[in-house]
């Protein structure tokens, strides 16, 4: 019986085998097929990732801000770490003084300012009628009718409103600007306070054999931003405080501290800055008084010669090593792919990305 069994088993394998046929070769990876519907998923994933980060830039950018200015700070906390202070509590007292130094900043600074701009845009008519005593201003102003114009809109009054577009858009950006804020400092504290597991955490990703160059590289590249991040900010104070002393000297304290400020605030964009607020500072010396506008051109000459030749380099001489015409390109970069923003960042990060080219890839090339 068990060998009638077997013969139908075998009689119904063989019935199902040549009913089916024979099993065929897999699929080849090689075919069109194949490729193609691979491909076609893999360039829909592309896709769909790129939406998503385009999705979350803004919040990227607001990231990338926080740490820089993380790497800005740290000096500082690891100045109150030298004197026997806990990290934590080092990074607790470093972010309060910024912050109480930011707001009674702004409490004294704003109101001035709100004051001396709303002399400028009042006196602003009174500059342009003496724009028109110039025979070539007058010539284009009788073609294009430009005098007349520019004092409606400075009459008007209505800037805010032109550019956010009224009262609710003013309060939008208001609110977004101070939800910005607030993720920009509490991002900068988490970043300051988890920075040694963070940076271990990172570094234990790199292999065993190589973890101690990368632990080397990243904290030179971690201090180089750093350093940059504050020497910009000194060499900004620079240029505001003695544009402040020199306003008040020659004669336009009434506009001083607003234009002090908006020079500091100018002088942080690299390339262009300094030159944007020196052209501001002085267009308005000149419709005060024609001297006063001839005093703001040499004095801005000579300070931005000594800025950059000697505040720049001396302030810059243990945070960046890059060469002038990469500072550029950098920058050109940096702007257009993230602005104002770009730009800030773009030197620090051009730096990083020189000095691991030196370390790494020039150094592997002269071995060989």
């Amino acid at each position: 019986m068990e060998h009638v069994g077997l013969a139908l088993d075998e009689r119904a394998d063989g019935a199902d085998t040549d009913d089916l046929g024979t099993l065929g070769h897999p699929l080849s990876k090689h075919t069109p097929f194949y490729i193609g519907f691979f491909g076609g998923l893999g360039a829909l994933l592309a896709f769909f990732l790129g939406s998503a980060l385009l999705s979350v830039s803004s919040y990227l950018v607001l990231i990338v801000v926080a740490m820089f200015l993380a790497a800005g700070l740290n000096p500082a906390v690891e100045f109150f770490m030298r004197r026997d202070m806990r990290r934590s509590y080092a990074v607790v007292v470093v972010i309060a003084f910024v912050l109480v130094a930011v707001t009674l900043f702004v409490l004294a600074i704003v109101p001035v300012i709100t004051d001396q701009v709303a002399a400028i845009t009042l006196n602003a008519p009174g500059w342009l009628d003496q724009l028109q005593s110039n025979k070539q201003i007058q010539h284009f102003d009788e073609k294009y009718d430009l005098i007349s114009r520019a004092k409606d809109y400075v009459a008007n009054g209505d800037f805010a409103s032109g550019v956010f577009g009224g009262v609710l858009g003013v309060g939008l950006a208001v609110l977004s600007a101070l939800a910005n804020t607030f993720i920009i400092v509490v991002l900068t504290l988490y970043f300051l306070s988890s920075r040694t597991t963070t940076k271990e955490a990172i570094y234990r990703l790199a292999p065993a054999s190589r973890r101690d160059r990368v632990t080397k590289l990243g904290d030179q590249v971690l201090r180089s931003v750093g350093g940059y991040v504050s020497g910009a900010f000194i060499v900004a104070m620079c240029a505001g405080i003695t544009s402040l002393i020199f306003l008040f000297i020659v004669g336009l304290g009434e506009y001083a501290v607003a234009l002090a400020f908006v020079v500091a605030l100018l002088d942080v964009i690299p390339m262009i800055g300094a030159t944007i607020g020196a052209v501001v500072v002085t267009a308005i010396g000149f419709a005060t008084d024609p001297s006063i506008g001839i005093a703001c051109v040499i004095f801005y000459v000579v300070y931005q010669q000594l800025e950059n030749y000697v505040i720049y380099p001396r302030v810059m001489s243990r945070a960046v090593d890059i060469p002038g015409s990469v500072t550029v390109i950098a920058a050109l970069i940096g702007a257009g792919l993230l602005g104002v923003v770009g730009a800030l960042l773009a030197i620090p990060t051009a730096a990083a990305i020189l000095m691991l080219t030196r370390e790494i890839f020039i150094r592997r090339q002269d071995a060989r």
